[in-house]
């Protein structure tokens, strides 16, 4: 479990250090994007590392009703995280899409493994993406949202976002995680 916290804490640091510790940062200036770069490749190994490796009490498992809504769930995570809210019309108002698909990605898979590990995991980076937004509206307080884009362009990332769920979801097949029940 050690692992899986500390891949969750370095994450939380590599991606808060240039908001919350801007005198650490500046100075590396551009060498400072390879090594946040690095910092989360080894966060990202750590929580995979951590999270096969971890073992803790079970309180719910999957229901075929939660494995619908947690598919549902990415796929709008997955159009939110897409290039849609800067291209298209749907989502050109919001301000933080990324993160809130971010958001959502975790509580999806918060609703369909309800472990100890899962929790640590998607409950980190859940918390994480909503530090991330209030830290930079703090930051950044005016905000001027992007043109909205042609609606056709959000047709197209829906579609693309479907392939791509399909895509995961087999790619999880292949690893033992079958995300379609």
């Amino acid at each position: 479990m050690l692992l899986l916290i500390l891949g969750v804490a370095l994450w939380w640091a590599a991606h808060l250090l240039k908001r919350i510790a801007p005198g650490l940062r500046d100075p590396m200036g551009e060498k400072g994007k390879g090594l946040v770069a690095l910092a989360l490749l080894v966060s990202v190994v750590l929580m995979i590392f951590g999270y096969r490796m971890a073992d803790g009490a079970f309180f719910w498992g999957r229901h075929p009703a939660t494995v619908g809504i947690n598919n549902l769930l990415i796929l709008v995570a997955i159009f939110m995280m897409s290039p849609a809210p800067k291209k298209g019309k749907l989502l050109a108002g919001m301000r933080h899409p990324m993160l809130t698909g971010f958001f959502l990605w975790a509580i999806a898979h918060i609703l369909v493994n309800g472990d100890v590990p899962s929790l640590v995991l998607f409950g980190g980076l859940a918390v994480w993406a909503i530090v991330e937004m209030i830290v930079i509206n703090r930051a950044v307080p005016n905000w001027t949202p992007p043109k909205p884009g042609p609606i056709k362009k959000d047709v197209i990332f829906v579609v693309a976002s479907i392939v791509l769920l399909v895509v995961i979801g087999y790619v999880h097949k292949w690893l033992g995680y079958n995300p379609f029940g």
